[in-house]
């Protein structure tokens, strides 16, 4: 550990962020590690939802233990995340990710072991989902900070993660229900451990410069209430959380378990891992996108952007064929990462860099606090109304909140930082 990286500031009025590295726009070696590294995690994770969907249903599992795993994964994410980001700002965004990521592969490797062994009991599994879930709670802050750490070009180097991202949620699922259908989980998860070794050791060798800081002395609670302050401070912030939350438990959340309580049973696991990787083709394209295309009112133009959400609830609960089904989650792919690249970079642009870890871990809390609760609803509102119902029902939601999105002044309004 450097003796930069753990450099501490006075107590001050908060300034932006450390001045951009220097060296090429994106692709610096720094930008390459931290690369490598994000792209491996990624890939470790877009494999376990499809692994553990497929895993549990195809033997013998109901759609309400699939969503009861993911929110035991998604809960303690969402509950913890805020102090991640108050670690992150204490210990440095490195070492948390890195103790993270040898968490994820310990645990890993023991649900390798518990689905080679079969799931005799389900708080076996859920037990080491809520410890993956913690990790990922410490990892997430640093993810956001370190980037304009190692690029100069905020919104194009978000665009590469994401197209990164976009690839990994195309590889990750396909190959995770390629080998649940062929094999057992217990192989994606041995494949996912060794990707987190591998996120591990390149943020060991990964070397940033001054990193912002709380004042030395304050206390875990008075770093939490900066940082809810300076959310709060920021409408446009938490306005969109506020909108997401919704948008959160009544549409996203349950459309994973949805899904797959009606593909996987109609047409198999691989299938399912088809559909899930056409969503990734889509991401990659809206990634590419995102790279070059910079619009001067970032989140209006994202959320006109997520117009194309309801074409994947739509068109799992209508079962259209997969000539038409596969371009739809295409497009949805594209509109969700695109304007997944202009909320985050507001996020990273517009927020000083001493309270950035925090105010990130603020706008992941609220964004996906209320997933875990979508998906353990999702399998009593299936029962209640229908799935496809339920699918419809997010669909309309979908468009609600891009009506609430453009319809609201200060998110509307946001300019382009330097715009």
């Amino acid at each position: 550990m450097t003796d930069q990286e753990t450099t501490r500031h006075a107590d001050r009025p908060l300034l932006p962020g450390p001045p951009p590295p220097a060296g090429p726009a994106i692709w610096s070696g720094a930008f390459r590690l931290y690369f490598t590294a994000r792209s491996s995690g990624l890939l470790g994770d877009a494999m376990l939802p499809v692994a553990v969907s497929a895993g549990l249903i195809g033997s013998g599992h109901g759609v309400g233990t699939v969503g009861y795993a993911l929110a035991w994964w998604l809960g303690p994410f969402a509950a913890l995340i805020l102090f991640g980001g108050v670690l992150a700002d204490r210990f440095t965004a490195r070492r948390m990710m890195i103790g993270a990521d040898c968490a994820n592969l310990v645990t890993r490797i023991l649900l390798a072991v518990l689905f080679f062994q079969g799931i005799g009991h389900t708080w076996q599994l859920y037990g080491l989902l809520a410890v993956a879930g913690a990790a990922g709670a410490m990892f997430q802050p640093g993810a956001a900070s370190t980037v304009p750490l190692v690029a100069r070009d905020v919104q194009g180097a978000n665009g590469v993660l994401r197209t990164a991202e976009a690839v990994t949620a195309l590889v990750g699922p396909a190959l995770a229900g390629a080998l649940v259908g062929a094999a057992a989980t217990g192989w994606v998860m041995l494949i996912a451990a060794a990707t987190f070794g591998l996120s591990a050791v390149c943020l060991l060798s990964l070397r940033l410069g001054p990193v912002p800081a709380p004042p030395p002395g304050d206390s875990l609670w008075r770093n939490l209430v900066v940082g809810w302050h300076e959310f709060r401070s920021r409408s446009w912030m938490w306005g969109v959380i506020v909108i997401w939350m919704g948008f959160s438990v009544l549409a996203y959340g349950p459309l994973i378990p949805l899904t797959a309580s009606l593909v996987v049973p109609a047409h198999g696991s691989a299938v399912y891992g088809l559909l899930s990787s056409a969503f990734g083709v889509g991401t990659v394209l809206g990634g590419l996108l995102a790279i070059r295309f910079k619009p001067v009112h970032p989140l209006a133009v994202g959320g006109l952007a997520m117009l194309t959400f309801p074409l994947y609830p739509i068109g799992i609960a209508l079962d259209l064929p997969l000539p038409l089904l596969v371009p739809a989650l295409v497009v949805c792919g594209a509109g969700n990462t695109f304007w997944g690249v202009m909320w985050a970079t507001s996020v990273q642009t517009q927020v000083p860099g001493e309270v950035l870890n925090r105010i990130h871990a603020y706008e992941v809390a609220g964004s996906v606090c209320m997933v875990p609760l979508g998906s353990a609803l999702a399998g009593p509102a299936a029962g209640a109304f229908g799935a496809r119902a339920v699918l419809y029902g997010g669909a309309v939601v979908g468009l609600l909140v891009v009506a609430a999105l453009l319809l609201t002044p200060p998110i509307r309004g946001l300019r382009r930082a330097g715009s």
